[in-house]
């Protein structure tokens, strides 16, 4: 891709630097607003990142829930292979290494990862004075794949007092020195809905920080894949 600097994508050029340091995990922050009520959580209006539009991200034609509050979109450039950063992304078994939100990751299924492809992943919730310390749990099924190019997956994460529904849609784009990986999300659920900025917020902080992992990860030229991608 012509005219873009090979540390950025062509649409992070006039966007501040990401956050770095902002709490990973896609569901690993508690959103109940009993929870976080007495929190008080830096805004991501400088990050770049945004809530879905009329052009949210899809992969076969399938995107993320059009009636979900919560929502939020980002990307990165990434400068390795594409197959590096697919298999990367795809190898859940790997996550534990190079996600340090997430304490555990298991395949449902002994399949390459493709359509119906089913995983469990958990994450630590800190205790708060309003709840104890739990797990969030998260099982994901993959809804639509297009090998290289989109990942599509829904699924419940459960803890104790917490339920959200989740829909992540992933695209992939090789671009001169790299890939260009955008990703929108949206949740739906009681605790989620009753503090829409807040919930959107955390939302944004975990998948900011799930790219700058992946990037960081890809670049460093030292993933071994340790699943069936």
């Amino acid at each position: 891709m012509s005219g873009i600097d090979p540390s950025t994508s062509p649409n992070q050029q006039a966007r501040p630097r990401r956050r770095r340091g902002a709490r990973a995990a896609l569901l690993a922050i508690p959103l109940a607003a009993g929870i976080l009520g007495a929190i008080v959580i830096p805004t991501l209006a400088g990050t770049g990142g945004h809530t879905a539009g009329p052009d949210s991200l899809t992969c076969q034609g399938e995107g993320v829930d059009p009636t979900a509050k919560v929502r939020y979109r980002t990307e990165t450039f990434i400068r390795a292979p594409l197959s590096t950063v697919w298999k990367l992304q795809t190898d859940v078994a790997s996550w534990p290494s190079w996600q340090q939100p997430v304490s555990s990751a298991e395949r449902l299924d002994p399949d390459s990862f493709r359509k119906h492809s089913q995983f469990r992943w958990t994450t630590p919730v800190p205790p708060t004075p309003a709840n104890p310390a739990t797990a969030l749990v998260i099982t994901s099924t993959v809804q639509q794949l297009q090998r290289d190019k989109c990942i599509r997956w829904t699924g419940p994460a459960i803890g104790e007092g917490l339920q959200i529904d989740g829909v992540h849609v992933w695209n992939f784009t090789e671009v001169d020195g790299g890939v260009l990986v955008r990703t929108e999300e949206t949740h739906t659920g009681p605790q989620v809905d009753a503090n829409v900025p807040l919930a959107t917020d955390h939302l944004g902080q975990g998948l900011e920080a799930w790219l700058t992992a992946l990037k960081t990860t890809a670049e460093s030229g030292q993933y071994r894949p340790t699943d069936n991608t």
